[in-house]
């Protein structure tokens, strides 16, 4: 595929993306952490690199280094804790049984699929449902995970890798909205 097709079809992916409900989702991001909630993130291949992404940009800063660190963790980011819950209760429960452990009411789940049908995402939500916390999803068509999320913000196209940038655009788009949001020390409120 030559550079200027595969651009196209990323812009088409862009172009479907609804910027208000990315908006709300940055406030609700933003009104979890002030509450002391963490934002919780998982996915698989791809996906579990932009949740990655999403949290060292929360912790770390995305663009002003004066702005503290917010409460993040992602949950395919460490490899024993997920090789020693695949191993003894499956790979369907790996982000689930992390959840189990560490969620809070206050808390939120940040999903990213491309199908929104992978098993473990799937019991992730169900688990972040049964503990009471917000539910979000970055999703292709939406899939079985859109059902349970508070919030599935879609990029209904599909070609896998412009699913991708969209969900990537949409992870900088929720950090500069936390980063908007986030009082610098020495502010006022």
């Amino acid at each position: 595929m030559k550079a200027k097709d595969h651009l196209a079809k990323t812009q088409a992916a862009l172009d479907a993306l609804d910027h208000e409900a990315i908006d709300q989702a940055g406030t609700t991001l933003v009104e979890a952490l002030d509450q002391g909630g963490v934002i919780y993130t998982c996915g698989n291949g791809g996906s579990a690199a932009e949740a990655l992404h999403l949290v060292e940009e929360v912790i770390g800063g995305y663009g002003n280094r004066a702005r503290p660190a917010r409460a993040a963790v992602c949950l395919n980011a460490d490899p024993t804790t997920l090789t020693c819950i695949a191993n003894e209760f499956g790979y369907e429960n790996v982000f689930s049984r992390q959840l189990k452990a560490l969620a809070r009411p206050k808390d939120v789940l940040i999903v990213l699929s491309t199908s929104g049908e992978s098993r473990n995402i799937i019991n992730a939500l169900q688990v972040a449902r049964q503990t009471g916390i917000q539910t979000m999803g970055l999703l292709g068509h939406g899939g079985s995970a859109a059902k349970l999320c508070d919030t599935a913000l879609l990029v209904p196209v599909d070609e896998t890798a412009a699913i991708q940038e969209a969900h990537l655009v949409m992870v900088h788009c929720l950090c500069a909205a936390i980063e908007h949001h986030t009082p610098l020390p020495g502010d006022h409120a």
